[in-house]
């Protein structure tokens, strides 16, 4: 193992598949992506390395679910993790992955990237796309609240990248975890909270209040989604100003009109 670095001589004495996986653990720690029971998939997942920590993450309840063209060694000491050989971009696989996750899907997670080429700007473009290809599933498959891991090469469009899924989320972080390799110009971007609802912050619309919660706002319902207006009582017909999103519920402003 001479040369090698201290992550890939920690995974090959510690029993992960990767060197990757300490950065999932890393991702975890920072911004708790997993909790027991929840199901997950892993797109890109082989050789595996993100699939044992999710699957150690998530326990005995939980689901696991890895996807990719690669096929996956079966593991056998974690009876909660099933693989998948395809294309994320076909919906075949898309509804083979629907059909093991049995519903709802908590994190969406991928360290994809693509075959080097040398060629940098070649290849943070493909990153990218790899990227948004995750971004799109993740879109399909989140339950309200759900998590989202990425992994995309620094470089443009990643700014524009980033704010399409701050419009999905309820914030995003972007982070480079330790065991990244020092000269990788890998990040990570995590999506915290996948909305839902049928509104977003600035949107501005007339609501009415049908009920008045405890702190004594008022309660609107747009779709089934709860929007809390302060200073509104039962009955009124409101504008406001969407401000702030939970996956549940959010809050409004009242707006003032002539």
């Amino acid at each position: 193992m001479a040369g090698k670095d201290h992550y890939y001589n920690k995974a090959k004495q510690e029993g992960y598949r990767s060197r990757a996986a300490y950065k999932l653990k890393q991702l975890d720690d920072l911004e708790h992506v997993f909790d027991r029971g929840d199901t997950v998939v892993d797109l890109g997942a082989a050789p595996g390395g993100w699939l044992e920590v999710a699957a150690e993450e998530v326990g005995s309840q939980g689901n696991v679910i890895g996807v990719d063209f690669q096929r996956i060694k079966d593991f056998d000491d974690h009876d909660n993790v099933e693989t998948l050989r395809g294309d994320m971009t076909e919906e075949k696989t898309r509804d083979r992955v629907i059909d093991a996750a049995g519903g709802s899907v908590d994190a969406v997670i991928s360290d994809m990237a693509p075959n080097m080429s040398g060629e940098y700007s070649l290849d943070q473009a493909r990153s990218l796309h790899l990227a948004r290809q995750a971004f799109e599933t993740s879109l399909e498959l989140l339950d309200s609240g759900g998590d989202f891991v990425v992994k995309v090469f620094e470089g443009p469009d990643v700014d524009d990248f980033r704010a399409d899924v701050e419009e999905e989320f309820q914030y995003v972080r972007a982070t480079s975890p330790k065991a990244s390799r020092d000269e990788s110009s890998e990040i990570y971007l995590i999506g915290k909270g996948r909305l839902t609802a049928p509104v977003r912050p600035g949107d501005e619309l007339e609501v009415e209040i049908v009920d008045v919660g405890s702190e004594g706002d008022g309660i609107a319902s747009v779709e089934g989604y709860r929007l809390f207006v302060p200073g509104a009582e039962v009955g009124e017909t409101v504008a406001v100003r969407v401000e702030d999103m939970k996956p549940n519920f959010g809050f409004a402003q009242r707006l003032e009109r002539d």
